[in-house]
């Protein structure tokens, strides 16, 4: 199988899907029009609600949606083959992850911004709206916890990799001040490009400084360094930091990707991997542990249906649209764009050899058990000059793979070490942009659900209230991030995640069955609800009994599994709650009408 043939099947059924899925979306089920402001209009506070560009709002939206999912997760599902993460990206992406994406972002904005936990109090009432608030908390700091984890593997013992990302902070927010005192977008977009690219090739030159020793960073001293970071990230204002690195590094992440498409189309690597791989379908495999059903659709969150988006969806992005039609750009399209970041990652893990896949993302006691040798990666570990064995959490395989199809062009190859450092920057940026907007998140529902006890923390430019939800928020997750490791975190962060995802469709089923024209509109929705639900009930309750809570299991661990049994049931009443409110919308009087009528 060549590269090329999964790179041109999936941007032509994208293009197709965006072309008339999501105009059929958007114009006829959630039937959006320009009668009344945005929320960024109505309650412009030039700090949250900001009306935005929209091609800035999509590289925000974008930047935070893409962080670490889209990468690492069918980077980890390759371990069954290519075939399986292949199909469940473009299935998951077109019916599942476009729908879910726009149907919460248009339910936010239709309530004035508000958080979905605010927004299902509203429609579903007070015990479903505390169900989802409470899941909301324990779902997104797991999550930031599950991408944290990702960027120790590839930052430990890295100075060079270190400073470029620590890099990105100052210029995001020189970049700021260019937006905010200028309003001149294409020069500080430049300055921001330039100075990101000087960033990675001045890298080398600290190493053996003092400079280079302050940066070379052991996976703890990692794991305190990003809460505190987190922190300030999420109580700055929004123009400062958050909103330019997100639109920078969209701008990077997009083309780095071309690039790869470029290269893929020049060298057409040949898929090294099998469509299939027997031996780990049932389960028992070195990265992931569970069979290929239910977990390719748990592995892949991000680029097929994520729960995560909906946190920003509902979070800082329905505070940031200038026009009502910009949710088919920012909220369908992105996911889409994320689809092809997550068939690229595929690729670039699968032209390796299997052999060195499962050498860089297994334990090297694990992988002497698989009876598998090494075959290029003694000649990559030189050129790029660093040992890359054990590896684990995806970051490094992405980097490794991707520098070795461009290798494959003869002026290139002597600059792999340099690509190799560039793409782990720029996974790690978009980490931590999802670091930044999901503490945001965070922050604002810590706010929303103790705002009920205490009022003046409804307030989200209440100074008092934003540092120390802010501070509680970051403490959670960095709990978690110290506590587990790749495969038990990143496991628990999955199982959270779909069930996040299903709980903004069942809020989409609810806003669809008000609105729509037709009764079957709502299929849009409740299809990939069956299915996202059913998985994700069948992944957490195996991963409790076969993992969390088997003391012979590796990753044994009694609170991942006390969490797992709390989301569950939390995602069970509100999918009861939800049923009932769904019998009455059904039975409304429009619907009977239209039956008549027909």
């Amino acid at each position: 199988m060549n590269a090329i043939t999964l790179v041109i099947g999936a941007i032509c059924i994208l293009v197709i899907a965006y072309r008339f899925y999501g105009i059929f979306f958007t114009k006829k089920v959630l039937k959006i029009n320009e009668d009344k402001p945005t929320p960024a209009h109505e309650k412009n506070d030039g700090q949250d609600y900001v009306p935005t560009n929209r091609w800035v709002a999509f590289g925000h939206h974008f930047a935070a949606i893409a962080a670490a999912g889209p990468l690492v997760g069918p980077i980890l599902a390759a371990q069954f083959g290519y075939l399986p993460g292949y199909l469940w990206l473009l299935i998951g992406a077109v019916i599942g992850g476009a729908v879910h994406d726009a149907v919460v972002l248009f339910a936010s904005m239709t309530k004035g911004g508000k958080s979905l936990s605010e927004v299902m109090r509203e429609e579903l009432g007070p015990v479903a709206g505390f169900c989802t608030g409470l899941a909301m908390l324990f779902i997104i700091t797991i999550t930031m916890a599950g991408l944290s984890m990702v960027i120790l593997g590839a930052l430990a013992e890295n100075p060079w990799g270190t400073f470029a990302v620590a890099a990105t902070i100052p210029i995001a927010m020189l970049m700021g001040l260019i937006n905010k005192f200028t309003g001149n977008l294409k020069l500080s977009t430049i300055i921001g490009v330039v100075l990101l690219v000087a960033a990675v090739f001045y890298g080398p030159s600290i190493q053996g400084t003092w400079l280079g020793e302050v940066l070379t960073l052991d996976r703890e001293t990692l794991s305190i360094l990003l809460p505190i970071y987190a922190f300030f990230a999420a109580a700055l204002p929004i123009w400062f930091l958050l909103a330019p690195r997100d639109y920078l590094s969209s701008f990077m992440k997009i083309g780095v990707f071309i690039a790869l498409i470029i290269g893929v189309f020049i060298i057409n690597p040949t898929i090294q991997f099998p469509a299939i791989i027997p031996d780990f379908l049932g389960g028992g495999g070195p990265i992931v542990a569970g069979p290929v059903w239910p977990f390719v659709s748990i592995t892949i969150a991000c680029g097929a249906i994520s729960g995560f988006h909906a946190f920003v969806g509902s979070g800082t992005t329905p505070k940031m649209l200038n026009r009502w039609e910009d949710i088919r750009v920012v909220g369908f399209g992105a996911m889409l764009v994320e689809c092809v970041v997550g068939v690229m990652a595929l690729i670039a893990a699968t032209v390796l050899h299997p052999g060195d896949y499962f050498a860089i993302n297994s334990t090297p006691e694990k992988f002497a058990t698989l009876g598998m040798s090494v075959v290029d990666l003694p000649a990559l570990s030189e050129a790029i000059g660093m040992d890359l064995e054990g590896r684990t959490g995806g970051a490094v395989t992405l980097a490794v793979g991707m520098a070795s199809i461009f290798a494959g062009v003869e002026w290139f190859s002597h600059l792999t070490a340099y690509f190799y450092q560039f793409v782990i920057m720029f996974e790690a940026v978009f980490i931590l942009t999802a670091i930044d907007a999901g503490t945001r998140t965070a922050r604002y529902l810590i706010q929303d659900f103790l705002g009920n006890v205490y009022k003046p923390l409804k307030k989200t430019d209440w100074l008092p209230g934003a540092i120390g939800a802010s501070a509680l928020a970051c403490v959670m997750w960095g709990y978690l991030l110290n506590s587990g490791d790749i495969a038990s975190v990143w496991a628990l962060f999955g199982v959270s995640n779909q069930l996040m995802a299903s709980i903004g469709l069942v809020c989409g089923v609810t806003f669809v069955l008000k609105i729509a024209d037709k009764r079957i509109y709502v299929l849009t929705c409740f299809i990939p609800l069956v299915y996202l639900y059913i998985t994700v009930n069948v992944a957490g309750f195996w991963m409790v009994k076969n993992v969390y809570w088997n003391s012979m299991a590796g990753g044994y661990n009694i609170l991942n599994g006390i969490l797992s049994i709390i989301m569950l049931t939390l995602g069970l009443i509100i999918v009861i709650t939800s049923f009932i409110k769904w019998r009455e919308l059904w039975a409304h009087p429009r619907f009977k009408k239209q039956a008549t009528a027909n």
